[in-house]
This record gives structure tokens, sequence and C-alpha cells, in this order.
């Protein structure tokens, strides 16, 4: 049976629609959407670990979770709105405690950010695209929808790769798109 790892965005949970989406549409496929950890200090190597254990034939990830997709080297890798440059976005990412978007399996409804997983993300950010190799170059598309207005970075994507899909719709995905552009392209 093949195998795909769901990376949800900023706040989210493995359980959003587009898992119950994939689940859906890829009865044949395992789909493992974990709940990716708040600080990237934690996250970056525990999706690391997940990624060598599972050994998955794809990885998808949405906005954040597309900035840590495009991070799996050796695997092929579709990134969906990737926000690269989230400290960037002080509308997204500021102090505070915030609300998941999604129940998360650790029963928590409440996350908080600190300046420090601020300085997290910076870090991260100014590494993400260390080690690209002529195989990641092949193997990970980037996503992009035309009425993005969460965030947009497809230029900072073309600065390391060049298989682009553009799709209409905005930075959440729904089921048509789903079913349209990414189904398409994980198969």
């Amino acid at each position: 049976m093949k195998k795909l790892i769901y990376f949800h965005g900023f706040g989210s949970s493995g359980e959003g629609s587009t898992v119950r989406t994939l689940r859906e549409l890829l009865p044949q496929w395992t789909v493992i959407a974990p709940d990716i950890p708040v600080d990237p200090k934690e996250a970056l190597p525990f999706l690391k670990m997940l990624c060598e254990r599972e050994q998955p034939n794809v990885i998808v990830g949405t906005s954040m979770g597309g900035m840590y997709a495009q991070q799996m080297h050796g695997f092929r890798r579709i990134c969906v709105n990737p926000a690269f440059d989230l400290p960037q976005h002080k509308d997204i990412l500021y102090e505070g405690t915030f609300e998941f978007f999604n129940p998360r399996k650790d029963g928590k409804t409440t996350f908080t950010i600190t300046t420090e997983i601020i300085q997290h993300f910076a870090e991260m950010e100014a590494h993400q695209f260390d080690g690209i190799t002529d195989e990641d170059r092949v193997n990970v598309y980037g996503l992009f929808a035309d009425n993005d207005t969460t965030v947009n970075c497809e230029d900072i994507f073309l600065q390391h790769y060049e298989n682009v899909v553009h799709f209409h719709g905005e930075h959440r995905l729904n089921r048509h798109v789903v079913e349209e552009t990414l189904i398409p392209l994980i198969i």
C-alpha cells in the first residue's frame, strides 16, 4: 500500500478537512497526518524522524506544513501555498495564546507563541533551503493559489525549484482543489 504523509498548516492539526478529503479520495493509500509541534525546534526533528521511519511515497504540506515538507530531503514533496517566510507575517506569527483550528490528538485546544518560538522560526527560515540536491529540484512541486491573500511565497520557491502548478483558489484548500489539482500530482 502506498503511503502519504500530510503536514498541516499553522494552528491546525492532523484532523483537518484536507486530511479527511485525502483519506476519502485515496482509499488505497495510507494517509498519516501528525499533529505538528508548535515550536519548530521540536517540529523539524519530529517530522524528519517520522518520514525516515515511515518512508512515504509522497509528503504533502500546506502553508507552514509546505515549509516543513520542503525540508524533507530525499522524498517526493508537494508544497501547497508554502509559508517560507512565516516570521515576516506579523499578522499571523505573533506572541499570544491562540485556539487550534481543528481538534488535536492530545486534546489541547490552545497554543502559545512566545518570543523564543518566533526566534526559532526565524532561525529555521534562514537555513530551510540548505542542502537542496538536483534530485530535490526534480521531486519538489509548489502549488500556488491565484487568490491567496494570506501567504504568497512563489517567488521564494522559484529561487530553488521549478515545478510550479497554479490553481484557482485561496490559501486554504477545498475539496475541488484537492480533487482536481492535488490528487493528480499525488498519484
